[in-house]
């Protein structure tokens, strides 16, 4: 019986790697990530560069996924029924509150956007669809935690990663936090993942009560929470609106 292919386990590593953060990477930084030859890393992501799973930015040359992958992936996403159940109800609350909307599942100690819907203005916005956020750096990955989807050890033993000066990295203040949300029924991040951005999430719920993702707000500071450097009311509202509404759709009772 034949043995795993060493290089399309390489482009899998190069593939889940670019998919783990929020950022590009260069070619020397996937590299020694992955403690592969500058050689090899360059020659495996050209490869998936001229099958669109990877795209390579002009101006920085470093690379990020790829528009082909991500479609790929619809595939599952489109049969998800958090997913299909939710799409009408981000749409609406994308309107309404006139920011971005993002729906996140737990997959391997991230949370996985399965939905995004963009800022409704002129503004030049990514897709975060398949994109894989930390769990306790995003609002959407504090509701996994403080509601039991995602267990808590796995971020601690993981190692909590500070993307910025305000990211919550002690065991103490990450558990304080989560007591929070637990308490307020909506999680918040203000610049612990992004310098300058912001988002506001909240637990969707399905058969049962149990929670099986998070809805989310994202976008500037300065439009998500006011000038206390707190989330909005209004917006958090609407949040929670449109959460109760997609956890009945899920066969949730009233809570």
């Amino acid at each position: 019986m034949a043995g795993p292919v060493q290089s399309i386990e390489r482009a899998a590593a190069i593939l889940r790697l670019l998919a783990g953060g929020p950022r590009r990477l260069g070619l020397g930084e996937v590299a020694a990530s992955l403690g592969l030859a500058k050689g090899t890393a360059h020659g495996i992501l050209r490869t998936l560069q001229h099958v669109d799973f990877v795209e390579q930015d002009e101006a920085t040359g470093k690379y990020q996924l790829g528009a082909a992958l991500l479609h790929l992936g619809t595939s599952y996403l489109d049969v998800n029924e958090l997913r299909s159940r939710s799409i009408n109800w981000a749409d609406a609350l994308a309107a309404r509150s006139g920011e971005a909307v993002r729906l996140g599942t737990p997959l391997e100690g991230k949370v996985l956007i399965v939905h995004h819907v963009f800022r409704p203005d002129d503004t030049l916005q990514t897709l975060d669809v398949g994109a894989l956020l930390p769990l306790h750096a995003s609002s959407l990955g504090k509701v996994l935690l403080a509601f039991g989807t995602e267990p808590v050890e796995s971020a601690l033993e993981s190692g909590l990663e500070a993307y910025t000066r305000h990211t919550l990295v002690a065991r103490e203040q990450l558990t304080r936090a989560l007591v929070e949300v637990r308490e307020l029924g909506w999680a918040a991040e203000v610049q612990e993942m992004s310098m300058g951005e912001a988002g506001v999430a909240s637990p969707i719920r399905g058969h049962g009560g149990l929670v099986v993702g998070a809805i989310g707000l994202s976008g500037p500071v300065e439009r998500i929470c006011d000038n206390q450097g707190r989330p909005r009311s209004s917006l958090v509202t609407l949040l929670r609106e449109a959460a109760r509404a997609i956890s009945r759709d899920l066969g949730a009772a009233r809570w």
